[in-house]
């Protein structure tokens, strides 16, 4: 990489990661989180036709629509701010946002009887308390760091 300069590069890219496997692991849980919530939130905001109509009769629009956009906002914020180093303990806050969505969607889909869905559920519960954990108290993502100038 010559002729870049290391000092704004962003966190993620500054090197090899000095925690090795564990923080390989964690990134690779965030990229999967935030890709199934993504996925799980554009749904609710834009779903298809027949989709709609089987959403419509379960939960109320205002509900859906909040969901939806947290779901989305938490996927870019469990990689966003860890890839460019800016506010890194975003990524820790957004898995800690998704707990209570995924506690209320469990109890949905046991309310309903619906106990594979709530085996999902409660399994993403469990990895977003990890990663919101993990990224927290024990290997949280540095802050970009800028070497002052001509130094």
């Amino acid at each position: 990489m010559e002729g870049v300069d290391p000092r704004v590069l962003p966190a993620a890219l500054a090197g090899p990661p000095k925690e090795g496997p564990v923080n390989a692991l964690l990134w690779v849980l965030q990229l999967l989180l935030a890709a199934a919530y993504f996925a799980h939130g554009w749904l609710l905001l834009s779903p298809p036709p027949d989709v709609e109509a089987l959403l419509k009769a379960s939960i109320p629009d205002g509900l859906r629509y909040f969901i939806g956009m947290a779901e989305v906002a938490a996927a870019a914020g469990l990689i966003v701010p860890g890839v460019t180093g800016i506010l890194p303990w975003l990524v820790p806050t957004a898995a800690a946002g998704l707990i209570p969505i995924m506690i209320g969607a469990t109890v949905l889909h046991l309310a309903r009887a619906e106990y594979s869905s709530a085996v999902t559920t409660t399994v993403l519960l469990l990895l977003v308390t990890l990663l919101a954990y993990m990224r927290w108290k024990v290997l949280p993502i540095r802050p970009r760091t800028r070497r002052p100038v001509g130094g």
